[in-house]
């Protein structure tokens, strides 16, 4: 196996990473006005403190996974990194926003106490998980598809390209996918009602998002180049999600959260199987598709990039592990105080 492979498969592997672990703080900062209801205001404010609570200590760390993998993609790959930007210029800025929005949201709706002022943060956390939630799926599902590359590896097409029916429905795919496995950590992580009530949002979302996804699989298999791995892993990331799905009926959040887990990893790593050995195929002329040969940086960079990674990789692995282990245990609406008071991010 070459070096621009094996960094194919690094890449895929991060992607992968932000994927599992963002997608469900995603999942909880969309959740803010579902779960967040209370019987009264304050009541109310207890339950969105707690659901922020469950993802305080550990949503920035899995934002790390996205800056990690667009440095490897700039690093391993600039061609590919040079025209996937300039093509999704206009999705990656809303990202970038939304991200940048939803993070004051959480360092910021705590230091006031005023109703309208953490209501307006609140709907900066929902709003920002919202968009990345979508478009990300609309991104990776028009990287399967193709994209309109000419001779020169320059994007020619525009916005309207990118927004066709099966990737608004690959985005749609994500956003359900996020919203369950944020419900299902949601009730691994909570006590009480709210625990009662995440396991039900997640058995509705889920079961939706199971057809959806479905159907998307099985276009981009049939339609987009699958092979025998690809179909693998789509009938392993279905499977999962219908394993998810009844482990939750069961109660056995933890079982329930790994399914979904493994269902995102799974469909991550079928889009990425799907794609090989190109990482943006043109729809223009296959001679024009970028491939991980044609796109990639000379041997001796990926072979400094592979040393650094095996040194990094499992520290940056080990210290997100002893993170979650710490802030293992269930929390609920009677450990919040009950009068509203400054916090800093993460409590």
């Amino acid at each position: 196996m070459d070096f621009p492979t094996i960094w194919f498969i690094i890449i895929g592997v991060l992607w992968t990473g932000y994927f599992v672990l963002e997608g469900f703080d995603f999942g909880v900062g969309m959740l803010l006005p579902v779960l967040g209801r209370g019987t009264d205001a304050a009541d109310g404010e207890k339950r969105r403190r707690v659901l922020i609570n469950t993802i305080g200590p550990v949503w920035d760390g899995n934002e790390v996974w996205v800056l990690t993998a667009g440095g490897a993609t700039f690093a391993a790959f600039p061609h590919w990194y040079a025209t996937m930007f300039s093509a999704f210029y206009l999705p990656l800025l809303l990202i970038l926003v939304a991200l940048i929005v939803r993070n004051l949201g959480f360092d910021y709706r705590g230091k006031r106490d005023d109703d309208r002022w953490r209501a307006n943060w609140d709907k900066a956390i929902i709003v920002g998980s919202f968009v990345p939630a979508l478009l990300w799926g609309v991104a990776l599902t028009n990287l399967v598809r193709g994209l309109p590359i000419d001779a020169n590896k320059e994007f020619t097409g525009n916005l309207f390209t990118l927004l066709n029916p099966v990737s608004l429905l690959g985005g749609i795919v994500t956003l359900g996918l996020f919203l369950t496995h944020g419900a299902l950590f949601t009730a691994l992580k909570t006590s009480g009602q709210i625990r009662e009530d995440a396991r039900g949002v997640a058995t509705k979302v889920g079961m939706v998002t199971a057809v959806l996804a479905v159907a998307l699989l099985l276009v981009l298999g049939t339609q987009y180049g699958g092979n025998t791995w690809s179909w693998l892993t789509t009938v392993v990331a279905a499977g999962s999600l219908l394993a998810a799905l009844g482990a939750n009926l069961a109660g056995r959040e933890g079982w329930a959260f790994i399914g979904t887990f493994v269902t995102i990893a799974m469909a991550v790593a079928t889009y990425f199987l799907l794609l090989f050995p190109n990482v943006m195929p043109s729809t223009l002329n296959d001679a024009w598709s970028l491939t991980v040969d044609n796109a990639s940086s000379t041997t001796y960079t990926l072979k400094i990039m592979t040393v650094v990674a095996l040194v990094f990789t499992p520290i940056v692995l080990l210290y997100q592990s002893w993170t979650y282990w710490v802030f293992r245990k269930r929390i609920g609406t009677q450990h919040i105080p009950a009068a509203a008071e400054p916090v800093a991010a993460g409590r």
